[in-house]
């Protein structure tokens, strides 16, 4: 069987069958300290794919930092096939400000592929592009919901790519949705590169939750076995079939006030059904929310004080949603199974993580 030969990385050759943390310089802060990209390039002892897993391109995304933290502790380079650069935090300005933005206000994800010698995000968006995404065939960036939201987990590619639609199908999320590229985003470089990418939508800003984890971690080693990177199942005989989407609506508040929330993230609907209401500060002329389509919520709103126009719930339109609803039940209830005895909360403010 053929090896590995050494992969270069920040000038440095990493030799098959190790893993090694290595930095970029981006620029100098405020106080005159370097500020650096941090990757863990974990290298097979055989050849293979490059892949990278990133996270926090918006900063305050945390939920995918531990998924990498994870994957870190979990893949074993003498095991490996190929190599898998790790980004737990691309956005690392905004990751320590707690902000989805750079200080000089720009979104990361809008600004590739950069410059070296444009603005802060232009500079870090060319650092990523040049050491990170040249060197890969497949992408798996890692996002959430914006505070107060909460999305269920999915995966989201571009539209007419059977390639994307397996491997997607193999990290087995609940929801595959196909939505358009946005100009300067990862996902429009990757594509434009040749770079193959999924993104992961899952979870709240700022918020750990388990289901999120396990779904994301399960998800990349699934795809990992998929390319025979790893030995092990790819699942895709008993994951189950994820439903797939390319159209979604969302739900407004028809007024100021206090929401109540009858359904939420993973719950399927039909046409007509309840989705909650919204009051005035007394209880007074509650509004019904009702469900436009039939489908599955994807994402609700966390936060119940709301204004006219807010949006409240996102609908995936797809077949037989009651099937999805079980198979995500079934997901949840795997998972909290697995909790030890006293676990209660679904999900965990990060102050509270240790």
């Amino acid at each position: 069987m053929e090896n590995a030969k050494p992969f270069t990385i920040a000038d440095e050759d990493i030799a098959p069958g190790t893993a090694r943390d290595v930095t970029f310089q981006i620029t100098t802060m405020a106080t005159g300290m370097p500020s650096a990209l941090a990757i863990r390039a974990v290298h097979g002892t055989r050849p293979g794919p490059t892949i990278f897993v990133s996270a926090a391109i918006h900063g305050d995304e945390i939920i995918g930092t531990a998924i990498i933290q994870r994957l870190a502790q979990q893949l074993d380079p003498q095991a490996l096939a190929g190599t898998v650069l790790l980004v737990p935090v691309a956005n690392i300005f905004g990751f320590m400000n707690r902000s989805r933005y750079l200080p000089d206000r720009r979104d990361l994800n809008r600004s590739f592929p950069g410059s070296a010698g444009g603005s802060l995000a232009g500079q870090l968006a060319n650092i990523f592009y040049r050491e990170v995404v040249e060197r890969c065939e497949l992408g798996i960036d890692i996002h959430s919901a914006a505070i107060h939201r909460y999305n269920l987990p999915q995966i989201r590619i571009a539209a007419g790519n059977k390639k994307l639609v397996e491997l997607a199908m193999a990290f087995g999320a609940p929801v595959i949705m196909e939505s358009p590229l946005r100009d300067g985003s990862l996902r429009d470089l990757a594509h434009k590169q040749g770079v193959e990418m999924l993104l992961m939508e899952t979870g709240e800003a700022l918020r750990f939750d388990r289901l999120s984890i396990e779904t994301g971690v399960a998800g990349v080693t699934r795809v990992l076995a998929h390319l025979g990177m790893i030995e092990a199942d790819d699942g895709l005989l008993d994951v189950g079939i994820p439903a797939r989407a390319n159209r979604s609506v969302w739900v407004r508040s028809p007024r100021g006030g206090v929401a109540h929330f009858t359904r939420e993230s993973g719950a399927p609907v039909r046409q007509g059904d309840l989705l909650g209401c919204v009051t005035g500060l007394m209880g007074e002329d509650a509004q019904e929310m009702v469900s436009p389509i039939d489908g599955i919520i994807i994402g609700h709103a966390t936060l119940p004080v709301v204004h006219q126009g807010d949006a409240l719930f996102h609908i995936a339109v797809v077949a037989h949603p009651e099937r999805v609803g079980a198979r995500i039940e079934s997901i949840t209830e795997a998972i909290l199974a697995s909790e030890p005895e006293g676990f209660a909360e679904a999900l965990l403010d990060e102050d509270e993580v240790v």
